[in-house]
């Protein structure tokens, strides 16, 4: 175990695992991701309550899912940073926080166009709502803080500080449908407690959910190899990857 996590450490070894990884990460997510929202848009029933509106749902669940499982790897990341000075824990959190930034816009739009129908108004300043702007906030800040400190070292560390600090917001969005009283609905999936909706719907969910983790693997890998690259650019076997890449 020791052994992989010294391993992942090193830029080279993992521009070259991830290499081999993409592909793999591209098709699966691509297969499951188009099952489960073709499935869940076009033949998943209509729900008693909500009727047809209730389908973006196969597209807001897993980017919320994922908007805040990338900042829980980069609080990780970002404690690997501060405590063993990884490199690549440093690639890893610049790398990603865009992705973040990106699914979590995603997910607040969707959940707009999701409560228009539903609660009558693009947006309310519920608990839920208000604690996923945050984390949009927090991503942006994370990407502005870095762009603004021109020396690396010092910018991942004031990045990892600032990460760690906005990590607390986390369970805030994950547990605040069951803290305050909410418009928002109580979480979809829950991993001790059987799924209140038909198989006919979670399925698909699950496919949509799975699938994004899958892309955004592959996108992690094609930012991180970039951002190696950048970072690598006079050493020996970056010089060399190159001049093998042009003939």
């Amino acid at each position: 175990m020791w052994q992989f996590f010294h391993k992942l450490g090193s830029p080279k070894w993992f521009f070259g695992i991830a290499t081999r990884f993409m592909p793999w990460l591209l098709a699966a997510g691509a297969i499951l991701l188009m099952a489960g929202v073709v499935w869940g848009l076009a033949f998943a029933p209509k729900d008693y309550l909500q009727g047809n509106s209730y389908r973006i749902i196969f597209i807001h669940v897993p980017t919320a899912f994922l908007a805040q499982s990338i900042y829980i790897m980069m609080a990780f990341a970002a404690v690997v940073t501060l405590v063993w000075r990884m490199k690549l824990a440093d690639v890893f959190v610049k790398s990603v926080a865009p992705v973040g930034l990106i699914f979590t816009f995603l997910s607040l739009f969707t959940g707009a166009v999701w409560g228009k129908p539903t609660w009558g108004t693009w947006w309310v300043w519920d608990a839920r709502l208000t604690s996923m702007l945050i984390l949009l906030f927090l991503y942006g800040g994370a990407i502005a803080l870095d762009r603004a400190i021109n020396d690396e070292k010092s910018a991942a560390r004031a990045v990892a500080v600032l990460v760690l600090v906005g990590v607390v917001n986390i369970p805030i969005i994950q547990y605040s449908v069951e803290w305050w009283n909410t418009l928002h609905q109580p979480s979809t999936f829950k991993l001790t407690e059987k799924p209140s909706m038909p198989a006919e719907m979670w399925v698909p969910l699950l496919l949509s959910v799975l699938g994004l983790y899958c892309l955004f693997g592959w996108l992690a890998c094609v930012r991180m190899k970039t951002e190696i690259l950048m970072r690598e650019q006079k050493t020996r076997w970056v010089r060399e990857l190159i001049m093998a890449e042009r003939g």
